[in-house]
């Protein structure tokens, strides 16, 4: 490596489900935003209140996965911030 990175660290926080359909709704491609959810978390850069990305985590689509336990990443949209999508699957 050449040296420290200099890429800014990511700050992790949760958000409300509307939150996060609107930030869906505005950046992904062919998604549209998800009817439920259990809880949905965001990132942004630290000092900013903009979110880079947010994940959707809510009960799995396959009935014979839902156990009860399992829980699925149902919607994951950023912006494009490096490191974004990592973090957000990292915290989910």
């Amino acid at each position: 490596m050449d040296g420290p990175s200099t890429s800014p660290s990511l700050r992790l926080l949760p958000v409300s489900l509307r939150c996060a359909n609107a930030f869906v709704q505005e950046h992904h491609r062919h998604h549209r935003p998800a009817q439920g959810a259990k809880f949905a978390l965001a990132v942004t850069l630290p000092g900013s209140d903009c979110i880079c990305g947010v994940a959707i985590v809510g009960r799995p689509v396959a009935r014979h996965l839902d156990d009860g336990w399992t829980l699925e990443v149902t919607r994951l949209c950023t912006n494009g911030a490096p490191n974004a999508c990592s973090k957000l699957y990292g915290a989910a």
